[in-house]
Order: C-alpha cells, then sequence, then structure tokens
C-alpha cells in the first residue's frame, strides 16, 4: 500500500490551513445547526492564509453535517482543485465566491443562504424593511443584486462585486442573503442577524397589522451602537470560541 494515500490532510497542510478548514467546517455545522442549509447547494468559502489566492469550500455533493477540515476542497480563482480530489465543487458556489475573494482582498470568510425567509424578503421590491431592532443592526451595512439567473456566467462577477461594493451583506433578489468578514464570527454574526431580521419581517408581515419603520436616522443610530460586536478582536475571539464548543457538544466530527 503506498504510504502517501494513509498521510492524513492534517499532516499535509500548515497549521495556519489547518485553523481555518476547521473554522470552515464548524460554520458549516452552525448553519446546519439553524436550519439554513439548502442540502448541498449553497456554501461558505475560507480564504487559505498565505500569499496564494487560494480558498476553501465545501465538496459539492455532501451534506452540511458531513463537512469535515479533511473533506473541504481547496481551490485557485481559475477553479482548479489544489490537490487535486475526488469531490467536485458548486459551479454556482466559485463563480460567486471566487469573484468576492478576488475583488475584496480583507473578505476571509463569505457565506450564501437559500433560506425560506431570506428568499422571501429578497423576493420582495422593497427588500429589508426598518421595523426591527435586528434589521436596523445590519441595514447600512445591506447591498441588493439583481437576479440573472443561477450564477453560472463569469460576466456576472463584475456585477455582482459592483453591487457588493464595500457592505458585508447582500441580499440576492429572489435568490437568497450573503455575507462576509474578515473573522468566521463576523461573517456568521452579520448572516445570523440578517435572517433573523428576515424571519421577524415575515412574521410581521404575516399578522397583517401596520407595520413600524424606523427612518434613517434611528438605522444609523442602532447600526452605530451595534457596530463593536464585530469589529472588537477580543470579543471576536472569546464568540468564536464559545461557538466552537457549541458545535463540538451538538455536532462532533468537523474537525477530523
Amino acid at each position: 500500500m503506498d504510504d502517501a494515500a494513509n498521510i492524513s490532510v492534517k499532516d499535509q497542510v500548515t497549521e495556519e490551513e489547518w485553523k481555518a478548514r476547521c473554522d470552515l467546517a464548524a460554520l458549516y455545522r452552525l448553519v446546519r445547526m439553524h436550519g439554513w442549509d439548502d442540502l448541498f447547494f449553497t456554501h461558505i468559502s475560507m480564504r487559505v492564509p498565505g500569499p496564494d489566492e487560494h480558498f476553501l469550500i465545501n465538496p459539492f455533493g455532501l451534506l452540511y453535517e458531513d463537512v469535515t477540515a479533511s473533506n473541504l476542497v481547496k481551490v485557485d480563482l481559475d477553479g482548479n482543485v489544489l490537490p487535486p480530489s475526488r469531490y467536485g465543487i458548486n459551479p454556482a458556489g466559485f463563480t460567486i465566491h471566487s469573484a468576492i475573494h478576488h475583488a475584496r482582498p480583507d473578505v476571509k470568510v463569505a457565506m450564501h443562504l437559500h433560506t425560506d425567509d431570506g428568499v422571501a424578503v429578497a423576493a420582495q421590491k422593497r427588500g429589508l424593511l426598518p421595523i426591527s431592532q435586528l434589521a436596523m443592526n445590519i441595514m447600512s451595512d445591506v447591498s441588493y443584486h439583481d437576479y440573472e439567473g443561477l450564477a453560472l456566467e463569469p460576466a456576472e462577477k463584475e456585477r455582482l462585486v459592483a453591487d457588493l461594493g464595500e457592505k458585508n451583506l447582500m441580499i440576492l433578489r429572489s435568490h437568497g442573503t450573503l455575507s462576509v468578514g474578515d473573522h468566521p464570527f463576523s461573517c456568521y454574526l452579520r448572516m445570523y442577524l440578517l435572517e433573523r431580521a428576515c424571519s421577524v419581517q415575515t412574521k410581521a408581515q404575516g399578522a397583517g397589522a401596520e407595520l413600524i419603520e424606523w427612518g434613517e436616522d434611528m438605522q444609523t443610530r442602532v447600526f452605530n451602537q451595534g457596530a463593536e460586536g464585530v469589529t472588537n478582536e477580543l470579543f471576536l475571539e472569546i464568540a468564536w470560541a464559545a461557538l466552537l464548543d457549541r458545535v463540538r457538544r451538538e455536532s462532533p466530527g468537523f474537525d477530523a
């Protein structure tokens, strides 16, 4: 038997890459724990630490509860799998994530979802409404991208990154939600707030009562008050460690 075949992925990558793999696998498990997954048709990516523009993404066809640090797929910006793997990647996922990682060097993690509430708000002309504290925590950081069909055309990349600009959240019209961050927790927290805001909005609309919409002054005030949660480095590390502990308890094996 070839001894090389028995070498673990952990032994073949740097310590920094292995940490990134564990963090990303934990994000997949968290998405599954929230019920945000859509079989294997959405995706989360993480930049591989180092000078090369490589990123990690889920193996196409594996359910989120089966994603581990070892089976994540590493690709370059041309879509080449490094090293060759028996797993493929979602072509639409590559289009979206390669565009973002190339255009935004500050982005370490990008998450794209198709939840019921997220798509419901993405299908509304006015998008996210300033009716909850959750929404106002993030509204100043939300961008919009018009629907162009399945994200398979390379030409869409330019329009997608132009619409994202310097913001960290995006509602893809009739499609879903997107979050980016320079830390696993900042990306996760932004998506958590957006998804909960979408859920509150659809529930409030379904209740049929007239909704209270707050103006730009209040939106800016609440956004500024909550900004430290995604910028304070100590808080990011403490909060992420707590979430990793939750994943270890509730979905063990992600770091294998």
